[in-house]
């Protein structure tokens, strides 16, 4: 609302004001009590009275009726389905009214530009007053939760330490029409980081951000959604999750996770927590998993921030044998007659599988692709691959840029003569692989 627009003096507070203003909320009784009083006088069955801004008040009649306007009615307009007609009666509440409305913005204007000259002397005292208020507002909104909700004080400390017992999220929590289930957070100066797996729609996020969401309640001063709580100094949360485009600046949404990667690792300290939600799936398998592990690596190395690190590549729970300060959990779910369960329990250790073709049936996939996706993994977990130096069992997420083992037309018995026909300068990247699996199998 600005003033222009009027409506920001109360009524009550100016009987000049108030007058003005009447007769412009008067204006359509009287247009409906004279469109009565002409379709009385007329026995015109088509006339109507109304308004626009740029004619003003009119009496509109159909064409086929127009011949039988009274003579006091002066044309006003012409349109193809009708004429309008002004009266001098109309003419005279249209200047009064219009009048009206003019008069009581410019005294609206007034009283407000007096209103703030009045305010300049006290504006001091206004402004302590209204700091102090929404101080209290804020401090009792925190008061009522935390008596309704049923949360608790924080123990703040010096310690490097978050020390969550039975966490809740308050948003999921109060939304959720079942019982929410808590779960405990633990990073020390011993142990940064958890590699958190699990299926989707199993808890990873929600776990991850009511963890920032209590740090930062407790760091403003609130009680938390938790049984106990003990938090020592956190200078910044960075989070890290989702998934969003810049178009209109000429960023996809890969360039999104990619940029707010780096503010992350460029700006995060040992005393900040961060939150990193499924980094590298904006791009091919291999270069997200590679990018994913360095993230990792070079925070619980580097940086040494509390991180929680969600993530589908399961080769990144190998960072727990090699990194003290790094801890794998997961989220458990169980299959129960090919129907998947979330349990929202973080357990420790690291998930043993996506269970995706599982939530991909509950989203409604068809059934026919779900077999044909059931095929093509039963394939691709056949395949190996050479990652950081050891040859690893490849997962359904990381195997979708290999080819299954051909089986060869014919069989080979010297190794020598086979690769003599070989022309190596004319292979594809593709027929040397094959090639490569055709010399793995003679060597078996």
């Amino acid at each position: 609302m600005t003033i222009r627009d009027g409506g920001v003096i109360a009524q009550g507070f100016d009987d000049e004001l108030d007058r003005l203003q009447s007769l412009s909320d008067t204006s359509s009784d009287f247009l409906l009590k004279l469109e009565a009083e002409q379709k009385q006088r007329t026995g015109l069955s088509s006339l109507k009275v109304g308004f626009n801004r740029v004619q003003g008040y009119y009496i509109e009649i159909s064409k086929g009726q127009s011949a039988q306007a009274p003579a006091d009615y002066q044309r006003r307009q012409t349109l193809k389905n009708a004429e309008r007609y002004i009266t001098p009666e109309l003419k005279m509440f249209e200047d009064q009214v219009l009048g009206a409305k003019s008069r009581a913005l410019s005294r609206e204007k007034a009283l407000y530009e007096e209103i703030l000259l009045r305010l300049l002397t006290p504006i001091v005292a206004l402004q302590q007053t209204a700091q102090a208020l929404a101080q209290l507002d804020a401090l009792a909104n925190f008061a009522a939760r935390a008596d309704r909700l049923n949360w608790v004080k924080p123990e703040r400390c010096e310690q490097t330490v978050i020390d969550i017992q039975q966490g809740r999220h308050p948003v999921v929590e109060a939304v959720s029409r079942s019982p929410f289930t808590p779960n405990d957070t633990r990073l020390s100066d011993v142990e940064r980081m958890l590699i958190i797996t699990g299926p989707n729609m199993g808890g990873k996020s929600t776990y991850m951000r009511q963890t920032a969401l209590i740090v930062l309640l407790a760091h403003i001063g609130c009680y938390v959604p938790a049984q106990s709580v003990r938090i020592g100094p956190i200078d910044r949360i960075f989070t890290r999750i989702g998934s969003a485009d810049d178009l209109a600046g000429g960023r996809s949404t890969f360039m999104v996770e990619m940029t707010e990667t780096a503010v992350i690792l460029n700006n995060a300290t040992e005393h900040s927590l961060v939150i990193m939600d499924e980094i590298g799936r904006g791009t091919s398998t291999f270069d997200g998993l590679s990018l994913a592990f360095a993230c990792a690596e070079f925070l619980a190395e580097q940086v040494r921030a509390f991180t929680l690190f969600s993530t589908h590549y399961f080769e990144l729970t190998d960072l727990a044998q090699s990194h003290a300060s790094i801890r794998n959990v997961h989220l458990s779910a169980q299959l129960f007659q090919d129907q998947l369960v979330f349990l929202h329990a973080v357990q420790p250790g690291a998930a043993n599988q996506s269970y995706g073709l599982q939530v991909a049936k509950l989203a409604g996939v068809p059934d026919n692709v779900i077999h044909l996706a059931r095929q093509q993994l039963a394939r691709l977990e056949q395949g190996h691959v050479l990652l950081m130096g050891a040859a690893l069992t490849m997962s359904p997420l990381t195997m979708s840029l290999t080819i299954p083992p051909p089986v060869l037309a014919e069989p080979v018995d010297d190794i020598k003569s086979y690769l003599r026909d070989i022309n190596a300068d004319d292979l594809t990247p593709k027929q040397a692989l094959i090639h490569l699996y055709q010399l793995l199998e003679l060597m078996n």
